[in-house]
């Protein structure tokens, strides 16, 4: 008979998905906000770029395994996982800011400063990602140590994913940072500078206030399953991972549907650009002196259509998937997703080419965002069962070899996104340094649109099928292709129930041999101090 599954609180649980939504704020705001910014506003060269973002995430991939070893070695008061989130939020959140403080390429002088700038960019990037390693693997393998219960871990790995989905707000970066930098144009400051020190001035506002956040995952919880006493060195643990045939196919998969980050990578800088013609503050209408009359309601209902398809389709399988899963053996759900959400993905470059490259009228937006809406869906519902299915695979290891690594287990999930990132980045580096979409190139761009060109028709809207081809075509390719490893998953539902059921009840049984043990062992050593007692009173007499 199964023991009683111990599990987190809600006190608990709110604190953790505070933390869990600070965390992701900061990821979106490199992910996002510095993609944006070292692409359109200092213009590095969209070659330099990808290899930045690509060498820094294949990296991040490989030292993440490591840091999952350390954790699963961490031994304190305060449990493996809980010192990292109380120590580092701090740590990232200055590490975050200096990412974005660097000089602009397109206006740089010599050849010299524009490698320093090339240069800083790469190393405080790279910094960045060693520092959120070390944050974000704890973050998520707490999540198998605040519970036994499968239901409530499917439910906090499901509000986290939802928690990660709404800190997606904070890719509001880019049009925040465009007022901001419209505060300092209007008071005299030249238009590149100006847009420079938007970005810096609302990266540092919303860094901290996430930091602070993100102190909530370390300071609220606790860890309650038990921590295994065995633990192996980092040889060991890739060599677990691989062994761990239900992990090794979500991996795979994981690495195949990379291309589906473009998606994330892109949708900003497409939304800005394409509905917006680069600046967002174009939804205020001026008159000839430059004041302000009102809004371009057009302009602003189309953005919002685009962005909610983006964002609400995510959002609604995060919520729905851990409901779907009860009801749903996960291996179908997953595939399900995978070949099923290819479709609006592979639908959102059709559509353009059959508009001619225009879909700006509300017709094609309102298509346009229900496409997205699905796509948006598929991938959100991925990610929380890519979560769950890792945290069976923990069950799974235990089962099989006596040794819990959670730690090791869920830098896998941080691997996958990593190296998926890396490799989305290549893949739209290559595809822009061919169309041109790079460095000064942007600057002219940039400076045209300001003059009243049109983005859409801007260089025979070459940049334009660009993106819209980097957000439709490859990722729909990499959804078909992560099906194949799960087609035949190796960890049935069925099979993970009887595990976990299994593990609950040695845990429940060791801990009753434990109190039993320490109790029988109290008499004894109480006769123990008596008989001291006594001997140290003779020796005094």
């Amino acid at each position: 008979m199964a023991g009683k599954a111990k599990t987190y609180t809600n006190k608990e649980l709110a604190g953790y998905l505070v933390g869990m939504f600070g965390q992701n704020v900061i990821y979106n705001i490199i992910a996002t906000g510095l993609y944006f910014y070292f692409q359109n506003v200092i213009c590095l060269p969209a070659m330099a770029l990808g290899w930045i973002f690509t060498i820094a995430r294949i990296w991040d991939a490989i030292n993440d395994p490591m840091m999952g070893t350390i954790v699963d070695k961490t031994r304190t008061k305060w449990g493996k996982c809980r010192p990292y989130l109380i120590i580092f939020p701090a740590i990232i959140g200055v590490v975050t800011i200096l990412t974005f403080i660097n000089g602009n390429y397109a206006e740089a002088e010599s050849s010299t400063q524009k490698v320093f700038i090339i240069a800083w960019a790469a190393v405080s990037y790279i910094a960045w990602g060693m520092v959120y390693t070390v944050c974000d693997i704890p973050l998520w393998g707490i999540t198998s140590l605040m519970t036994e219960d499968e239901g409530d871990r499917s439910k906090i790995l499901g509000l986290a994913r939802i928690a990660a989905g709404l800190a997606g707000v904070s890719v509001l970066i880019v049009q925040i940072a465009q007022l901001v930098a419209g505060i300092f144009a209007a008071n005299g400051m030249e238009q590149s500078k100006a847009s420079q020190y938007g970005f810096i001035v609302t990266a540092a506002v919303m860094t901290i206030i996430s930091s602070i956040m993100f102190e909530f995952a370390g300071i609220s919880t606790r860890e309650r399953v038990e921590q295994s006493e065995r633990h192996y060195t980092i040889a060991q643990n890739f060599k677990i991972m691989f062994k761990n045939k239900p992990f090794r196919q979500i991996l795979i998969s994981g690495v195949l549907r990379s291309p589906i980050q473009l998606l994330m990578i892109i949708a900003i800088t497409l939304i800005t650009y394409y509905y917006a013609n680069g600046d967002f503050m174009n939804i205020l209408l001026k008159d000839d002196a430059g004041n302000v009359t009102g809004l371009d309601f057009d302009i602003l209902i189309k953005l919002l259509i685009i962005a909610a398809g983006v964002f609400v389709g995510q959002f609604a399988a995060m919520g729905l998937t851990p409901v779907l899963v009860k009801k749903i053996e996960k291996k179908t759900l997953y595939n399900f997703f995978s070949l099923v959400g290819a479709i609006p993905f592979a639908a959102i470059f059709v559509i353009y080419k059959l508009a001619n490259g225009d879909i700006r009228s509300m017709f094609w937006v309102i298509i346009s965002g229900i496409l997205f809406l699905f796509a948006g869906a598929a991938m959100g519902g991925i990610n929380v069962l890519q979560s769950v299915m890792i945290a069976d695979c923990v069950d799974y290891e235990e089962y099989t070899n006596g040794v819990r690594t959670d730690g090791v287990f869920f830098s896998g999930q941080s691997f996958i996104t990593k190296l998926s990132a890396g490799i989305a980045t290549i893949i739209s580096a290559v595809v822009y340094d061919m169309v041109g979409y790079s460095g000064v190139n942007i600057d002219t761009m940039n400076k045209a649109l300001a003059n009243g060109a049109s983005f859409v028709e801007y260089n025979d809207g070459k940049f334009a099928a660009a993106m819209f081809f980097l957000i439709s075509i490859p990722p729909a390719i990499g959804m078909i292709l992560s099906a194949i490893p799960t087609l035949k998953y190796a960890l049935t539902d069925k099979e993970h129930a009887k595990i976990l059921d299994i593990l609950i009840t040695k845990r429940a049984e060791k801990e009753a041999l434990e109190a039993a043990t320490a109790q029988a062992d109290a008499p004894q050593a109480e006769a123990q101090d008596v008989e001291v007692s006594v001997d140290e009173t003779q020796s005094a007499e």
